[in-house]
């Protein structure tokens, strides 16, 4: 099981050290709506876990995303950034 960072910077191909809680698609310039919905599915295949249609609404950055996984109770190991 990936990590939730390296999921991220994968699909944004960035390096993982460019991944904060603070990155969202205002300061990524690789996260547009495409990217967008392909973290969400490397997120639910991974983390074998279904996100609700207001999950992927409100979320913004990567603290957003964390946030909904541990509502999920996705093991805190793979949530660091």
């Amino acid at each position: 099981m990936e990590t939730l960072k390296k999921i991220v910077a994968k699909t944004l191909a960035v390096k993982e050290g460019e991944i904060e809680l603070a990155s969202s698609p205002k300061n990524l310039s690789s996260w547009d709506s495409f990217n967008s919905f392909m973290i969400i599915s490397e997120i639910e295949s991974n983390f074998n876990v279904k996100l609700s249609s207001s999950d992927i609404m409100t979320i913004e950055t990567v603290k957003d995303i964390v946030e909904t996984l541990r509502r999920l109770n996705v093991e805190e190991k793979f949530l660091v950034i």
